[in-house]
């Protein structure tokens, strides 16, 4: 698969098509604003922070954790596929007074031209959008320095991620647009680090996202049955 073909049409259009409202807290993408804090610590605490470090984030979106990880000092690259979103991540970068590089280039091409060019590799809440996820996982692995840190973020793949992530967040809440996710695309964390094990990454940490009304969003490291987020590291 090239890195051209490794690219759903229809996710670029769904996500094109709500892109300006990235950065409304009450919009369509209100789930990730709320679980970008928790992302973005737990990203600095496995990685001793990110000052002075070259960081990429694949499938960036319209910039949030693009922006944090900037604002925590690091000089940040951002990707994706979907030109709508880019174009808001470096109007709200500007507004923001934040020297962030914004890309629309495929992450396999990309890292094979910026080979082991940076300090942490993130990419969050993408995998389950692309036809072959485990090239996304070499490309980051490819991207990051020997000694460097990747970290993924996704959805696992069962009956309780499909009423939650699904029924739950699009259909009962309203939380994402309906048609957001489709559950067969979602990963079982054995499938995902069998593809970061291939990819010559090494497991660090991995815990679970998750939600209650009366608590809000938190991390649970003894839960990873809906969203769930890892740490990687590259050997030197």
């Amino acid at each position: 698969m090239t890195a051209n073909s490794n690219v759903d049409p229809a996710e670029i259009e769904k996500f094109s098509a709500i892109a300006s409202r990235w950065w409304d807290p009450e919009g369509e993408f209100k789930p990730l604003h709320l679980i970008n804090p928790l992302r973005l610590d737990f990203i600095l605490r496995h990685c001793d922070g990110v000052f002075g470090q070259r960081v990429l984030d694949i499938g960036c979106g319209g910039g949030l954790l693009a922006e944090g990880l900037a604002k925590a000092g690091a000089t940040v690259t951002g990707i994706d596929m979907a030109e709508q979103s880019l174009q808001v991540a470096r109007l709200h970068a500007l507004e923001s007074q934040l020297q962030i590089d914004y890309l629309c280039v495929p992450a396999e091409h990309f890292a094979s031209e910026h080979a082991e060019q940076f300090d942490v590799v993130t990419c969050l809440e993408m995998l389950e959008h692309v036809p072959d996820p485990s090239a996304i996982v070499k490309a980051a692995a490819d991207a990051v320095k020997p000694g460097g840190y990747v970290f993924f973020s996704t959805l696992n793949r069962n009956v309780k991620s499909w009423l939650l992530g699904i029924v739950a967040a699009e259909y009962v809440l309203g939380w994402v647009p309906k048609g957001t996710h489709q559950h067969q695309k979602f990963i079982q964390p054995a499938e995902l680090l069998r593809m970061t094990d291939a990819a010559g990454l090494e497991a660090q940490a991995m815990t679970g996202m998750h939600y209650l009304p009366w608590r809000g969003f938190f991390l649970d490291d003894s839960n990873v049955d809906v969203n769930y987020i890892v740490c990687l590291h590259k050997p030197k």
